[in-house]
């Protein structure tokens, strides 16, 4: 009963927080790399190998858009079940932002997620892929490009299907992402 009391009052004070003064995505990656319950990495996009794979013109394109990707992941356990409702909240709240342009819902087997945007839907400088799965806890990848669109992630994902990556270079991160 403490736990839950103390659990209301947190989110109360984040969303009344959040209300004076939005923190961004970025100040939020920041703040959460440091928390234990967070898996965070920065990897360049030539860890896809993507030179190696056979790809269309378009798909080419969409690659050669690329620059970083970021990753937080936020592993939920019996303890930190709290603490999850709380940054989830959070992640939600920034997302709700009127710079963030909704491209797709998703619906899977592992969770529920959702595809947004920064940008000029001609010249997409940032995509932002955020999932989440009451049993594992939240993921928020950051795919960082120069004049993106929106054809292009649907070629990149069409692209990396097509090479042999497997998520080698991803450590924790990429076992958390898996399953």
């Amino acid at each position: 009963m403490k736990n839950s009391i103390k659990g209301i009052v947190l989110m109360i004070a984040v969303l009344l927080g959040s209300c004076a003064s939005q923190q961004s995505l970025q100040e939020y990656y920041v703040d959460s790399q440091e928390n234990p319950n967070f898996i965070s990495l920065d990897i360049p996009a030539s860890i896809l190998k993507m030179d190696e794979v056979d790809l269309s013109d378009s798909q080419k394109e969409a690659v050669s858009s690329l620059r970083k990707f970021n990753l937080l992941a936020f592993r939920k356990t019996e303890g930190n079940k709290t603490e999850y409702k709380l940054e989830k909240a959070k992640v939600k709240e920034i997302l709700k932002g009127e710079d963030f342009v909704e491209l797709m819902k998703i619906k899977s087997q592992y969770g529920r997620g959702v595809i947004k945007y920064l940008g000029d839907e001609n010249a997409i400088d940032e995509v932002i892929i955020y999932g989440d799965s009451e049993e594992k806890g939240f993921a928020l990848v950051r795919v960082l490009g120069k004049d993106m669109n929106p054809a292009h992630i649907v070629q990149l994902m069409q692209a990396i299907q097509k090479s042999d990556y497997k998520g080698e270079g991803l450590g924790e991160i990429g076992e958390f992402l898996k399953g």
